[in-house]
């Protein structure tokens, strides 16, 4: 029987040791720009939400062809659909504490993820993708966006505990969810796999660090809030590192 003590043993975190970073909020030319709610009341409401052209089961891609939404395809766009739904709910359980200077952050995340699910539904190999179509729907070819997603991962690890342990999701509500963004993340980059020869490197590049940037962004939260994660212990109860 594991030990409670055990369970909760942790690198350490104490509160009274805590010190509170905030992180950049610097936007770039190249970010998406986020509307206020002022600015989405001013547009015309004229788009009905339902269509009735999916009720037989097919749905169709940006270029116009229709598939069954069975179609790995529309897998992916779902899973993507449902990774920025759950960084939604992780935005709304940072939203008033001390970390929330990373809302930013996941708000482009979740920009970028309609623009990955555009790539996604615009096949390169479709005979029906027209040039206009592919060069709108191209992502991040200059590879920016991976990279200064890189760069919030370095910022956000300084001052982090180190781990020697494998760490449960845990560290509270929020960074609880964003746990869980990352294991829907990782089910979003397999099923890209699949698409490969569809999309651009660029787009699995992007979701592929994306959940790095989870794990980091979750453990990061804990840490601003003061909240101890908890590690793996063995059912024989030792606690294993990855040194021994």
């Amino acid at each position: 029987m594991l030990s409670l003590s055990l369970i909760r043993r942790s690198v350490a975190m104490g509160s009274s040791a805590r010190r509170i970073r905030v992180l950049s909020t610097k936007m770039d030319s190249k970010d998406p720009m986020i509307k206020s709610p002022d600015e989405i009341k001013s547009y015309p409401a004229t788009i009905k939400v339902y269509t009735r052209t999916g009720d037989k089961g097919t749905s169709a891609l940006f270029t116009g062809e229709r598939r069954s939404k069975s179609d790995s395809v529309f897998t992916a766009l779902g899973t993507t659909d449902e990774l920025s739904s759950t960084i939604g709910l992780a935005i709304a359980h940072i939203e008033g504490t001390d970390a929330s200077s990373l809302i930013t952050q996941l708000e482009i995340i979740q920009c970028l993820l309609q623009d990955v699910g555009s790539n996604v539904a615009t096949p390169l190999g479709s005979a029906r993708a027209s040039k206009m179509k592919l060069s709108r729907t191209r992502f991040d070819p200059d590879g920016y966006h991976c990279t200064r997603m890189e760069r919030w991962i370095d910022d956000m690890s300084v001052g982090l505990p180190v781990h020697r342990s494998f760490i449960l999701p845990s560290g509270g509500l929020a960074a609880s969810t964003l746990h869980i963004a990352r294991t829907v993340c990782r089910r979003a980059e397999r099923a890209l796999v699949p698409l490969q020869e569809d999309i651009d490197k660029e787009t699995m590049m992007f979701v592929n660090r994306l959940s790095d940037y989870l794990f980091v962004a979750a453990r990061w939260v804990a840490m601003q809030q003061g909240i101890t994660e908890k590690i793996y212990v063995h059912h024989k109860g030792r606690v294993t590192e990855f040194d021994k």
